[in-house]
């Protein structure tokens, strides 16, 4: 099977970038794309200095869609969001100010990958954290799926007004452009033992988590049964283990709403839009009920996710039956994309003009 590869290299554009990542491009682009895949066959995608968080999104979320094994190379800087202090991957336009609407939420990342099987995704990251995130992530390690296999290194800020390389990542491509591509664990050790020779590697945050596909795991079974048309009974596992959860741990449980939102998701494989929108909205209100803040991730990528299906509902009857619920949450939970309850309410006016 083919395997896919994505190569985001993004920092801000002026005195506020940390490291030079899109210079590690051009060495990695001359990686045979199989070899950076590990697979006899892939297709590579290639995001350089990226300005707008949604476009990156849509990027990930079609290379995580992929059937294949995914590789995932990111290098780049990390700041945190000023409301929430949650770490963001700094993007071309991004400013300390502005993390929160132009810089791409790391736990986007996680989420967009978490319905992948395990054993199925590498990311392999170099990072450069400012002062106040490389001070948070000592206490809040750096969340990237628990699904998923993670390489790599985070740096300290680099000294005053200089601009660090990424020597982590150029290390790992010019090792893979030997031609062969060793196992991870030792692709990662050369790498790091390279970047150690040039000096002050021994502050770095070093990442190495492997996550195999042990045991019985429900989402490659259910991942198969999509891969092969079979959603429905994709639905029928992802149910079993959302009612178990809510038996188990109570509706409002974060186990059972992760099987709430996989089922969300599996209605917009099946091109389901109105049980997909109407699943999201029911997450949503839940998190909402159970205290969660209007702008928590879990909150707003629920909201988002249904405005999106909603957007996609052919039916009009049934689009002007959800549209209300939309936007009351959305009066809650306007989210990052500035006019999304003006775009549901101007939507839903039409729609009901239409009859």
């Amino acid at each position: 099977m083919p395997g896919t590869v994505l190569l985001l290299a993004a920092s801000p554009m002026g005195k506020g970038r940390l490291v030079d990542a899109a210079s590690v491009l051009p060495v990695l682009a001359a990686v045979a794309p199989a070899v950076l895949a590990g697979t006899d066959t892939a297709n590579v995608v290639e995001l350089a200095d990226p300005l707008d968080p949604q476009a990156v999104l849509t990027r990930l979320r079609a290379a995580a869609a992929a059937p294949g094994p995914l590789s995932v190379f990111v290098t780049g800087q990390l700041q945190l969001d000023r409301r929430q202090h949650l770490p963001h991957l700094a993007l071309a336009r991004t400013t300390p100010a502005t993390v929160r609407y132009t810089a791409l939420p790391w736990h986007w990342i996680r989420e967009e990958l978490r319905l992948r099987p395990a054993g199925a995704t590498t990311l392999v990251v170099d990072l450069h954290a400012d002062a106040e995130t490389w001070e948070h992530l000592h206490g809040t390690p750096l969340d990237s799926g628990r699904n998923n296999a993670v390489y790599g290194r985070i740096a300290p800020p680099p000294p005053r007004r200089q601009v660090a390389p990424p020597s982590y990542m150029k290390a790992v491509a010019t090792l893979l452009r030997s031609g062969s591509r060793p196992p991870m664990e030792q692709l990662h050790e050369q790498a790091l033992a390279r970047t150690a020779e040039e000096g002050g590697a021994h502050r770095d945050l070093v990442l190495a988590a492997t996550r195999g596909p042990g045991g019985a795991d429900p989402h490659a079974e259910i991942s198969a049964a999509v891969r092969a048309g079979r959603h429905a009974d994709a639905d029928a596992v992802a149910a079993r283990h959302e009612q178990a959860a809510v038996r188990a741990l109570g509706a409002a449980s974060e186990d059972a709403l992760h099987w709430a939102e996989v089922r969300a998701d599996l209605a917009m494989f099946a091109g389901d839009p109105v049980r997909s929108c109407r699943t999201w909205l029911t997450v949503a209100s839940a998190r909402l009920a159970a205290g969660q803040a209007a702008d928590a991730p879990a909150v707003e990528a629920a909201v988002d996710r249904a405005h999106h299906q909603w957007g996609r509902i052919d039916d009009r009857a049934r689009a002007r039956e959800l549209g209300p619920a939309l936007a009351e949450l959305r009066l809650r939970v306007p989210g990052r994309r500035q006019g999304a309850l003006d775009h549901v309410q101007q939507h839903l006016r039409q729609l009901q003009t239409q009859g």
